[in-house]
């Protein structure tokens, strides 16, 4: 039996069986409350998935909600890897840097992205360009990190090699480094986007914004409409999932090199 479940069923298969029992568990515990502001039933939070399009609190549909979010979120990813790719190759590189730069690194690393918001309304203002801000704080530091470590994880043969073909450091950097650190960084941005998308909701749950999931799921808790709140969490799951699936489709094609000889 456990050969027939290991080599016959396919992953997503085992996948889909979790998904309906975790289903089938909410339903009955929503059944025995029998309270919808306490516990929706599914196909409560499926009316709301189905119907997309179809304005419901605060004026928005949920599409549109999930298009601003999807928007700040990209947003901010981008902005953090343009700054943090670049630097973390930089840091990575330059011992000396390293050394200098580290340190405030570290401080500012652990401090949650969310307690930045009072600066981020003080120096932007409310609305998309402090919420930009949290999200390109929360994404930039797994991207750094993972490629100051993907740089500094390359062979130094590979080194050797540029050195005696007489490469300058630019084309070392060009040639060797970036290709060599790619795979690291790539998980970087795979980490680093879930981090944003998990920033933007929080994000948009503060005082201040107007649209966003963040902002439908805490206007709905308000209003007690937990149907709401679920369609809201089914659609941040399903992106989350998408996005982690396409990062990992694109490991497996560009970066399955990686560990063979």
């Amino acid at each position: 039996m456990a050969q027939i479940m290991k080599y016959h069923i396919p992953e997503f298969a085992k996948g889909l069986v979790a998904i309906i029992i975790l289903l089938s568990v909410w339903d009955t515990v929503a059944y025995l409350i029998q309270n919808n502001y306490v516990l929706p039933q599914t196909m409560d939070i499926l009316m709301v998935l189905f119907h997309p399009f179809e304005e419901i609190i605060g004026g928005e549909t949920l599409i549109e909600n999930t298009l601003v979010s999807l928007k700040e979120v990209i947003s901010g990813f981008t902005c953090a890897a343009a700054i943090a790719i670049p630097l973390g190759l930089f840091i990575g590189w330059s011992s000396e840097a390293g050394k200098y730069l580290n340190p405030v690194i570290q401080i500012l690393r652990p401090v949650p992205p969310i307690a930045w918001m009072p600066f981020a309304i003080a120096w932007f203002g409310i609305g998309f360009n402090s919420v930009l801000f949290i999200i390109v704080i929360g994404a930039f530091f797994p991207i750094l990190i993972n490629t100051v470590e993907g740089v500094k994880g390359i062979r130094r043969r590979w080194i050797e090699v540029a050195e005696m073909l007489h490469a300058t450091p630019f084309e070392e950097i060009r040639t060797v480094v970036i290709p060599g650190a790619l795979p690291v960084i790539w998980t970087g941005l795979r980490v680093s986007f879930g981090v944003a998308w998990m920033c933007v909701v929080a994000a948009e749950m503060l005082p201040g914004t107007s649209a966003g999931l963040g902002f439908l799921i805490m206007y709905a808790y308000n209003l007690g409409q937990l149907q709401v709140i679920g369609a809201g969490m089914v659609i941040i799951g399903v992106i989350g999932l998408g996005a982690d699936t396409l990062f990992k489709a694109g490991q497996a094609r560009f970066f399955g090199w990686q560990g063979k000889e």
